[in-house]
C-alpha cells in the first residue's frame, strides 16, 4: 500500500498527511477550502477536485474533518469516495463521530467492497505534528492489519478494539475523562494561583503523585503565557461532549460529572471563546476568582 488520500486539512489533516508524505507514501488530498493544499502540494502531494478523485487513485483514504454529517458527505455524499471507489479501498475515518454514524456507514460501503474503519485518535495538534497520535481502531481486523503501517506512519500506536464502531465509543470515553481532568486541573490551578503559590512549582509536586496528568502538563504552559491559539478547539470539544450525550443516553449510562463540565464549557463557548484553545476556558474561573493567573 503506497497511495493514501487525505480529507480534511485542518490542524489535524494537514499534519497527518505531511507525516505520511515524510514516511515515503504517495499522497492525494482535498480539503473544501481553496489553497489549503498548498504546503503539501510544495512536498509533493497531488491535490484534488472531490473526495470522488481521491478515492480514484488512492489505496486507503483518511478522513479528518468536523461531524457526523460531513463524514456522511465524504463518504456517501454526490462526490463522495464511494463515487470514484474501487473494490478494496479502504477508509480511515479519523473523524469523532457516533458510534452509530461508524457502523451505518461501514455497512454501508461494504455492498461495494470497500471497508471502512473508525480510527479516532488521542492527542490533538502537537501530537499530529509530531506523529504521536495513537489510534483506537474499529471494523474489520484483516483491513486493520493491513493499514497499521499507515496508522504508524502518522502515530506512535494503533490499537485494534474490535467490531465497526469500538473505536468511536472509545474516542468519546477519552474525551469524557479528558475534559473532566482538564476542568479539576483548572479549579486547583485557580485555588493555587489565588493562594500565592508558584504554579510551575505546584505542579512539579503534582508530577510525584496520583494526581499526575498529560492535560495539566500541556495546559499550564498556555494559561501561564496567555497562549490560547487552539491545538484543541473548545468548540470542538463542545461539538463532541454533545456526542457524549445522546451516547450516554443510548447506554443509559448515568454522567453526573460530566453534566457539570459540560456546563461549564457550554458558559465559555458562549462567551465566544469556541475558536480558542480549550484551556481558554480558564478565564471563566478567573472571572469568578477575580484574578488571572499568569506566569510568575
Amino acid at each position: 500500500m503506497k497511495k493514501i488520500g487525505v480529507v480534511g486539512l485542518g490542524i489535524m489533516g494537514y499534519s497527518m498527511a505531511e507525516n505520511l508524505i515524510n514516511a515515503g507514501y504517495e499522497v492525494f488530498v482535498f480539503d473544501q477550502m481553496a489553497g489549503k493544499s498548498a504546503g503539501l502540494e510544495a512536498r509533493g502531494a497531488v491535490a484534488c477536485a472531490s473526495p470522488a478523485e481521491v478515492a480514484t487513485r488512492s489505496e486507503a483514504v483518511v478522513i479528518m474533518v468536523k461531524a457526523d454529517k460531513e463524514v456522511e458527505d465524504v463518504v456517501v455524499g454526490e462526490k463522495g469516495l464511494v463515487m470514484g471507489a474501487k473494490p478494496g479501498l479502504v477508509i480511515l475515518n479519523s473523524s469523532t463521530i457516533l458510534p452509530s454514524t461508524s457502523e451505518r456507514l461501514a455497512a454501508a460501503v461494504a455492498s461495494k467492497g470497500i471497508d471502512m474503519l473508525d480510527c479516532p485518535v488521542t492527542g490533538s495538534a502537537p501530537q499530529a505534528k509530531e506523529a504521536k497520535l495513537a489510534f483506537m481502531v474499529g471494523g474489520k481486523k484483516d483491513a486493520f492489519e493491513l493499514c497499521k503501517p499507515v496508522f504508524l506512519a502518522m502515530g506512535k500506536a494503533a490499537y485494534y478494539l474490535g467490531a465497526s464502531g469500538t473505536g468511536a465509543y472509545a474516542k468519546l470515553a477519552n474525551n469524557t475523562m479528558y475534559a473532566i481532568n482538564l476542568l479539576s486541573f483548572i479549579e486547583a490551578l485557580t485555588i493555587v494561583s489565588k493562594s500565592g503559590i508558584d504554579p510551575e512549582l505546584w505542579l512539579e509536586i503534582v508530577g510525584q503523585g496520583g494526581a499526575k496528568s498529560l492535560v495539566s502538563e500541556q495546559k499550564l504552559p498556555k494559561i501561564l503565557n496567555r497562549d490560547f491559539s487552539p491545538a484543541f478547539s473548545l468548540a470542538m470539544m463542545n461539538k463532541d461532549l454533545g456526542l457524549v450525550t445522546q451516547l450516554a443516553a443510548e447506554l443509559g449510562v448515568t454522567t453526573p460529572v460530566f453534566e457539570a463540565v459540560k456546563g461549564s464549557l457550554g458558559k465559555a463557548l458562549k462567551k465566544g471563546w469556541g475558536d480558542e484553545d480549550l484551556s481558554s476556558v480558564v478565564k471563566l474561573y478567573e472571572e469568578g476568582a477575580n484574578h488571572v493567573i499568569i506566569k510568575q
